[in-house]
C-alpha cells in the first residue's frame, strides 16, 4: 500500500482562536499565537485500486486572498487538485472509490473528474450536496465497531470509513492500516495538530456534542494504536506522512 498526499495550498496560517476556540470561545485564546496552514487531500495505492480521500476545490477556484490577521488562510495555491493528482502519475479513469470525510468544497469539488470512481459518503451529507447516481454510495457502517469506533464499514483490505459526527452532520474519517501503523485520514476533526495535542475543537462544527464525541475517541484511538495523523489543513498532514511520524499526545 502507498499513501501520496495531493497538495493544493500551502505556506498559510491560523490563528489559536480559530483552532481552540469551539467549546471555551474565541475570546478565550490568543489571536496573536500562530499555526501553519495548508490544504491537501490524499491517495491511497493498493496494488490493486486507487482510492481517494477526498478530491480538493474544483479546477480553477479562485484561491482566497490572503488577509493579515485573517482567523484562517490556506496559503498560496500550489495547484488545482486535479492538475495534483495528475503529476503523482495516475489518471482519472484508474481511481476506483472515492471516500468523502465531509461535504465542504474543498473536500468535495473535483469529484466530477474520475468517470470511474464510487464516491462513498454518508447520506446526511450526500443529502446535503443532493448528490444522485449510480455512483453514489450512501454509507451505512455495516460492519460496526471499528476498535473504539461504535460504527464503521470496511472499503477494502486493511481501508475502513468510519462515523465521526460533529465536523458536519454526517462526518467520517478513514484510517487504513498498513506495516504495523495506522494512517488516519481525519479530515477537519482538528484543522491542526496542535490541536489535537491541546484538545481543542476548532470553531467550525454543526454539532458540537457529536464533535467532542469524535475528538475524544480520536484521542482515544491515537494513544492506543501507533496512528500517522494525516491532516488536511496544516502540513504536518503531508509531513507526518513522509516521515511515517507516529502521534504522541
Amino acid at each position: 500500500m502507498e499513501i501520496k498526499a495531493i497538495k493544493m495550498y500551502d505556506n498559510g496560517f491560523m490563528n489559536q482562536s480559530f483552532a481552540f476556540g469551539g467549546e471555551e470561545g474565541k475570546s478565550a485564546f490568543d489571536e496573536q499565537i500562530i499555526y501553519r496552514s495548508s490544504l491537501q487531500n490524499f491517495l491511497i495505492d493498493t496494488g490493486e485500486e486507487v482510492i481517494l480521500v477526498d478530491t480538493g476545490f474544483k479546477s480553477g477556484t479562485p484561491a482566497p486572498a490572503k488577509k493579515l490577521g485573517a482567523p484562517l488562510y490556506m496559503g498560496e495555491k500550489v495547484d488545482d487538485y486535479l492538475d495534483a493528482f495528475l503529476a503523482l502519475g495516475y489518471k482519472p479513469e484508474q481511481v476506483t472509490k472515492i471516500l468523502i470525510t465531509h461535504k465542504h468544497p474543498d473536500h468535495t469539488g473535483a469529484i466530477e473528474y474520475f468517470p470511474n470512481a464510487k464516491v462513498y459518503i454518508s447520506p446526511e451529507d450526500a443529502d446535503a450536496m443532493k448528490l444522485a447516481g449510480d455512483n453514489i454510495v450512501r454509507v451505512t457502517y455495516k460492519d460496526g465497531a471499528y476498535h473504539n469506533f461504535p460504527a464503521a464499514e470496511k472499503i477494502a483490505d486493511g481501508i475502513y470509513l468510519i462515523e465521526a459526527k460533529g465536523h458536519t452532520h454526517g462526518n467520517s474519517i478513514v484510517v487504513a492500516e498498513s506495516d504495523g501503523l495506522f494512517y488516519m485520514f481525519h479530515g477537519d476533526v482538528t484543522y491542526c495538530d496542535a490541536a489535537l495535542k491541546a484538545n481543542k475543537l476548532s470553531i467550525v462544527f454543526e454539532d458540537l456534542a457529536a464533535a467532542r464525541q469524535t475528538l475524544d475517541r480520536v484521542r482515544e484511538f491515537v494513544k492506543q494504536h501507533d496512528t500517522v495523523y494525516l491532516s488536511t489543513h496544516c502540513p504536518e498532514g503531508y509531513e507526518n506522512l513522509e516521515m511515517k511520524r507516529v502521534m504522541n499526545i
